[in-house]
């Protein structure tokens, strides 16, 4: 349902600069949108297309230069307040309600045990297995082909999507959204080598995932050998990235695709980390870490510190390295001709 814009200011804390009156219905990218659409600027990359673009209205910082005759919704961080537009005009997914259900939450198909205990307003699909002794919360919404374990603890408002897979004595908070084939608990890779064989060990721990994460789809987060795997609250993860046994990773984190940390690693707190990073086990990552995509870090980083390039060093130096390999073959080509001017000077001398 579209708004005016005068509405759409008031509920993002907006001043509009233009015509408040025209009616919005949709948000798009600033290079795409068109007549109802708003946009936004929150990188000046983009700020070319604020000649061209089509949007109705612009949410845009207040010390950003802008074209006349573009309506603007003037606002200190756009990005946030684009992410409320969206909220306001598209809203959330809607769950669909389970098929076969004759109460609306649980569906026939669905196999419960009789002593899981499910709250008020949670849904279950076809295909979705509870075991003994699982406490699942309020208004949760598991999805077909969802597997929870024995004796696990969910929280209220979580959305477990298809075929996610959450082993015994896993612990999610509230909120907690966790994608398509991804697995929480699995065992961790632990084995003592004896004799040329390797010998499992028995992983007696489990996974904690703290209130508001999101797991991307085909996560693998393993549970710890003794104690917990621990995901803290407010942290999200993108898809295909793998966790080790033991490893604590700190609240509010972002972690990009194809990430893999090794286990009994101790991430703080406000760290994100680029696609591809590969981090070892035993080490310890500072708050507010940042890695370049690709990095690969094998030893302890302090807080505060950007990094890049494997071994992870300074990211502005991990640049300049990546840079200057980008001439290697012109350079040994140099180096090369260098030696064989050498040589001549010296059979003449």
């Amino acid at each position: 349902m579209g708004q005016t814009l005068d509405q759409l200011a008031r509920s993002l804390g907006a001043t509009v600069h233009g015509d408040g009156a025209q009616v919005v219905n949709g948000c798009a990218a600033i290079n795409r949108a068109g007549p109802g659409d708003i946009t936004f600027l929150a990188n000046r990359k983009y700020t070319r297309f604020l000649e061209t673009t089509e949007a109705t209205a612009v949410l845009i910082a207040p010390d950003e230069a802008c074209p006349e005759g573009i309506t603007r919704l003037v606002c200190e961080d756009p990005y946030f307040a684009f992410r409320n537009a969206m909220v306001e005009l598209h809203g959330f997914r809607e769950h669909p309600e389970p098929m076969r259900c004759e109460d609306g939450r649980l569906s026939e198909l669905a196999v419960i045990h009789e002593t899981a205990s499910i709250g008020e307003g949670t849904r279950v699909h076809p295909g979705v297995t509870i075991e003994q002794g699982a406490t699942i919360g309020t208004g949760c919404h598991l999805y077909p082909g969802v597997y929870v374990g024995k004796d696990v603890v969910m929280g209220n408002d979580c959305i477990l999507y298809p075929n996610v897979t959450v082993y015994d004595r896993s612990e999610l908070g509230s909120r907690v959204i966790i994608h398509g084939n991804s697995v929480i608990g699995q065992d961790g890779f632990g084995f003592a080598t004896h004799e040329g064989a390797h010998h499992k060990i028995p992983q007696d721990g489990n996974v904690v995932l703290e209130d508001d994460v999101e797991i991307g789809g085909g996560c693998a987060i393993e549970r710890a050998t003794m104690g917990s795997t621990r995901i803290g609250a407010g942290t999200k993860f993108a898809d295909l990235i793998s966790i080790g046994h033991g490893t604590t990773i700190g609240s509010h984190c972002l972690l990009v695709s194809l990430v893999g940390i090794a286990g009994s690693v101790d991430v703080g707190n406000y760290v994100v980390l680029g696609g591809q990073t590969g981090v070892t086990g035993h080490i310890s990552i500072g708050d507010g870490v940042q890695a370049l995509a690709q990095t690969g870090i094998v030893g302890d980083i302090e807080p505060g510190s950007v990094i890049g390039g494997a071994p992870a060093i300074d990211a502005d130096m991990a640049k300049r390295n990546a840079l200057a390999a980008m001439h290697l073959s012109e350079l040994a080509k140099r180096v090369k001709k260098l030696e064989r001017r050498l040589a001549k000077d010296a059979d003449e001398s």
